[in-house]
This record gives C-alpha cells, structure tokens and sequence, in this order.
C-alpha cells in the first residue's frame, strides 16, 4: 500500500464549539493538506470527508480497547461501522486504524498494557474478514517515551526496558503485516519539562550544539529522537519498517515557551524540511508526518500543562496565528476557515464599578476558569500582561462565551456586565463564540448542558455572597 507523502494534520474534537465538519474539509483542502488523522470514528466527520480524497487514519479511543480486545464480535462490529460501511457507502479514503493512542504512556501506569496487543490483533483479524487488510492498515500511536538510549545518544536507543516485551510483540506484528510504526514526537515538551534543556536544540535552525554520535552529528531534538527509533527498530530486527510521525507541533499560549513565535519558529522549520524530503541522518528521504494540530481543542484536559488547548495552526474559529508556508499552494500561506458564523459582537467584562474586594470576586473567577478557559491567563502567557481587572473579565468572557452568551451566563453578583467595546488589547484576544454546531444529538446535547449551567450560576454564587 503506498501512502501519500507530504504533510498531514490531526483533527480533534475535543471543543466545546466545532466547527461543521464540511468546513473543515474545506479548510483541509484549501490548505492542500492530503492525510489527516483523527482520534475517534465520528459518523459526521467521516461523512464529510468522504469524496474529498483525503487519506484518513481513523481511531479507536484507549477506553474501547478492553472490549475489543475480549470480543471478536466488538472487533467486526467496530470495523463494519467505522470502516466498511464509510468506504463503501461514503466513498472515505480509510488507510489507516489507529488501536488506541499512546496506550503505554508510562503516566498511565500500565492501565492498557494488557488489552492493546490483543485488541491489534482482533482488529486486523476484522480487516481480513472484510477484505480490507490490503488497503486499510493497523497502527498503534506511540508516545516516544517508549525507547529510550542508555547512552544519550541515537545509538543506545531500544525499546524502554519495563515494556520491551510488549513493544517487540507489537511492532513484529506490525511489521509482519506490512504496518508503520506510529510515534509521536515533541520537542517542546522537553522544553517544557526541563528548564536546563538547550533551547536552540528544540529548532530546526543548526543553531545548536551538535550532539555527536560515533562521527554523526545531531542539531536538533527531531533527527535525534527520530533516529533513536532507527535503531532501536534494528537492534530489534526491524531495519526497514516504515515510520509515520503521528503528532508533531509546538502550542502558541498556556506556557512561557508556548507562544507564536516560537510556534511559527518550530513549525515552518519543519515544514521546509518535509517540502524538501530532507529526512534524518539514518532515514534521508521523506518523512510521513501529521501536525498536531489543525485547530485548538478547548475542552483538552489541561493536567499536562496549560498549553494542551493551544496546538492547532489555527485558533477555535478556523483562523491562522501565524504565518506558515506548507509548501501545497502557490500563496504560501495559511488559508482560513470560510463562512464561519460568529455570535454577536459584545462580550462579558468586570463592572466599572465593581471593586477588587468585593469578596464574590474570588468565588466568580474560580467558577468562570472551571467553566470557561482560562489557560492564556499567567506569567508568559498572551493575556500574561492583563491587569486584576482584566484578568477577571478574561474570566468572566471565557465562561459568558463558552454558554454562547446567554444573558445568565454574564450574572456574576454585581461584578459583571455586557460590553460592545471590544476589550481585547495587542496581545491578548478577548474571544467572541462561533455559532454552536448541532451536526448530531451528542453536540445538540452539548449546548443544552452549558444553557442549563448558565442558568444556575446565579443559583450556584449566590450561596457564596
């Protein structure tokens, strides 16, 4: 099976506003993006991009493993539902299943150790039965915490040694059934996880001290990290088995090292490579990769750091951050989201004459943040530079916004008010919703939820004052 090479993207969902799923597709195109990857199997999404000849990794979420892996019969239903009837019926370009995503990160202590190998195999099993095995491949997306190098440098690389046997299972099977190996690497986090780690080193500039490894030198934490895979690929008897990078990107807010220029910076560095099939020491030719990610995902849990809901390219409303050429149209640059319908214009701010110590404050923006997003708010943030009182409207608008600006929502006891001034400044974006999408009964059942919980803020704060 060839896959087509230049870059991809993913697509989550995990917003509480989405985009209509057409116009995603469009934006897809538009961008001359061929291969998307998404983390579910969402019926409207698959829907639309049926015909539009986009190469589509579809996923099974970790918490579906157990069952799969325990019943053949969940195996073949999965796949008649997810992959046969949406090929078939809506003419989708479905090449990949992806089994789970990250299912040994060691954060989750083993919890899918068990069930990913097994539910592999039920799932290839299912492709077989449908006569899809040829065309539509397995995977397992990988955290790159999976291999490690004892020496610090690519060429110690292996499988991590807790999970070595569960890794080599999985990747001979994978190879014996003509798969990728899917991992997903990130230089920000180690950024973001070391403050001693050298900055340079996290771009694609040459700026960086080179790691020197037996006469082959690295500039930077890709090619490395990358080729540490190689060889612990070889050392394991899988010299040639494809890589696909299936998460790569750098967020733009949430931490001090997240922010659009050094997004911009990371992003654009690595798209020059891919345009020019410029691989990694041990792999020279193209690299098959998907950005992570298209449009940032509000509702992502922030455990991880701030940062999670800010990957995508582009903002919530399908609107670049910065400028990027992916090397797939003549303009070189991003090309937006068309049609996209917003709420109106006016926002929920801190009342001019509401006072800093009003004790309801405190109450009123812990309830909007828990609500609401607040993650552009702190130290290097883009709203990092707000005032007390900007930060509470911050608040306040986050959570009035997110419930689609129902009148309720914007009732913090006498410390809030709507505006039309817009009180967004250089760096920090006051947002105003898009229109809700009620594309299927989850979404439709989405929105109802946020009204009702506008509704009994009043209710809720009132007990507090």
């Amino acid at each position: 099976m060839e896959s087509v090479y230049g870059i991809g993207a993913n697509w989550g969902t995990q917003s509480s506003h989405q985009l209509p799923p057409a116009t995603v597709v469009k934006m897809l195109t538009d961008n001359g993006i061929q291969k998307v990857k998404l983390f579910d199997s969402d019926y409207d999404t698959l829907r639309a991009l049926g015909k539009s000849g986009i190469e589509v990794m579809v996923g099974i979420p970790n918490d579906m493993l157990a069952n799969i892996a325990s019943s053949m019969k969940a195996a073949d239903k999965w796949v008649s539902k997810n992959v046969t009837d949406h090929i078939n019926n809506n003419n989708v370009n479905i090449r990949y299943v992806a089994v789970g995503n990250e299912p040994f990160l060691s954060t989750y202590n083993g919890t899918f150790l068990k069930s990913t190998f097994p539910a592999l195999q039920n799932i290839q099993a299912a492709l077989i039965k449908a006569g899809l095995a040829t065309n539509v491949k397995v995977t397992v997306p990988q955290n790159a915490d999976v291999y490690e190098s004892a020496t610090g440098v690519p060429s110690g690389g292996d499988f991590r040694a807790d999970i070595h046997d569960y890794m080599f299972q999985i990747t001979k099977f994978l190879n014996d059934n003509g798969s990728p190996f899917t991992v997903n690497i990130y230089p920000f986090i180690s950024l973001y996880l070391s403050p001693d780690f050298p900055v340079e080193y996290a771009f694609f500039d040459g700026n960086a001290t080179p790691l020197n490894d037996g006469g082959t030198s690295y500039t930077n934490m890709f090619d490395a990290n990358y080729d540490t895979l190689v060889w612990a690929l070889q050392k394991n008897g899988f010299t040639n088995m494809a890589i696909i990078v299936g998460e790569i990107g750098w967020p733009s807010d949430g931490d001090r090292n997240a922010n659009n220029q050094y997004a911009q910076r990371f992003m654009q560095g690595f798209m020059t490579r891919i345009a020019g099939n410029k691989g990694t020491p041990l792999r020279p030719g193209p690299v098959d990769a998907y950005l992570f990610s298209l449009i940032d995902e509000d509702e992502k849990s922030i455990q991880p750091g701030n940062f999670e809901r800010h990957w995508g390219v582009f903002f919530y409303d399908g609107q670049p951050k910065y400028a990027l050429n992916l090397g797939t149209n003549n303009s070189g640059a991003l090309v937006p989201a068309s049609d996209v319908k917003y709420l109106q214009r006016k926002w929920c701010v801190m009342k001019n004459s509401a006072k800093l110590d009003d004790p309801s404050i405190a109450q009123s923006v812990s309830y909007a943040c828990a609500l609401g997003d607040c993650t552009s708010l702190g130290y290097g943030t883009s709203c990092g530079d707000l005032d007390a009182r900007g930060n509470i409207s911050y608040a306040f608008n986050s959570y009035y916004q997110k419930n689609d600006q129902a009148d309720q929502a914007c009732k913090f006891p006498n410390v809030s008010m709507v505006t039309k001034e817009d009180p967004s400044t250089k760096t920090c974006r006051f947002e105003i919703m898009i229109e809700p999408y009620f594309g299927g009964a989850d979404r439709l059942t989405g929105s109802i939820r946020r009204k009702l919980v506008g509704m009994v803020l009043f209710l809720v704060l009132v007990m507090y004052v």
